[in-house]
């Protein structure tokens, strides 16, 4: 074993929670199943630590970039072939499947983390593990952590402490989640942000069947998702269920019915979870 050289401070203030972490002996890393065919890359020093990232997809990628710009020394982000690093930490950025695989490829030593929002800490085992999910979208062109929420836990107090200054170190505010909690967690953030694309994408539809540009929809999406945050879902409903206006909701069944028949389910859904919403605003 291969260890990783102290880190200085560099004028920068460290509890020493942080700084006797990143002065441990470190173990060496074999990515997946991969075979070592070089030395392996190792950090040298750094101001916050020396963290490697496995998954050079859109997280990888973005949260490589965003570490190394808060101070932290990276190795990575590293994909499936012929790789093995020294760091104080590994985070695992691959899709939730390949979280098993990816874990069992590192020896012992470094707390090992994943970034998956639904899965369990025991998908790391036997590893001292943490996680830490960012509550944000990423695309091709990447994300901005600071100011979005963290989902993040460990299975010992110093684990735990790792994703939260990870977190803080990317501007973000964490909040730990239990794990029989991380399902509905995920569920939330599932609705908040990928079914709404779905609801716009039909929206999209419809509006196209009447000559509508989707640009044109952008203004009432922006206003109506800054209403909910600064309101509440209750004070920001609005519309011709929340009126109670059943003849013009029936119009627009039949104009969805007419165009997109396939969306008519989805309609009469929302129409229904639009009402209970209304009626709960209603009561109080």
């Amino acid at each position: 074993m291969i260890g990783c050289e102290a880190v200085t401070d560099s004028g920068t203030d460290l509890d020493a929670n942080t700084k006797n972490f990143f002065r441990r002996p470190v173990s060496l890393m074999r990515e997946l199943e991969r075979d070592l065919t070089s030395d392996p890359p190792a950090c040298t020093s750094a101001t916050r630590g020396c963290v490697a990232i496995v998954g050079a997809g859109r997280l990888g990628m973005a949260l490589s970039r965003a570490l190394r710009d808060a101070g932290y020394q990276l190795v990575g982000p590293l994909g499936r072939g012929p790789h093995a690093i020294e760091a104080d930490a590994v985070l695992l950025c691959v899709p939730d499947k390949e979280i098993p695989a990816a874990a069992a490829g590192i020896a012992i030593g470094p707390i090992v983390g994943h970034c998956s929002g639904a899965t369990g800490l025991d998908a790391l085992a036997p590893h001292e593990a943490c996680s830490l999910h960012p509550l944000m979208t990423v695309t091709p062109a990447g994300a901005q952590f600071r100011g979005a929420g963290a989902a993040i836990a460990g299975s010992t107090p110093r684990a735990l402490a790792l994703a939260g200054q990870l977190a803080a170190a990317l501007g973000m505010r964490a909040t730990e989640i239990a794990e029989s909690d991380r399902p509905a967690y995920h569920a939330a953030a599932s609705i908040a942000s990928n079914f709404l694309i779905t609801l716009e994408a039909a929206a999209e539809r419809v509006a196209a069947s009447a000559g509508l540009e989707r640009e044109l929809l952008v203004p009432l999406v922006r206003a109506t998702v800054e209403n909910w945050a600064s309101f509440g879902s209750a004070a920001a409903l609005t519309g011709p269920v929340a009126r109670g206006d059943t003849e013009t909701v029936s119009r627009q069944r039949a104009a969805v019915a007419t165009r997109t028949p396939d969306l008519v389910a989805l309609f009469d859904a929302l129409v229904s979870a639009t009402e209970a919403l209304a009626a709960r605003a209603a009561i109080g």
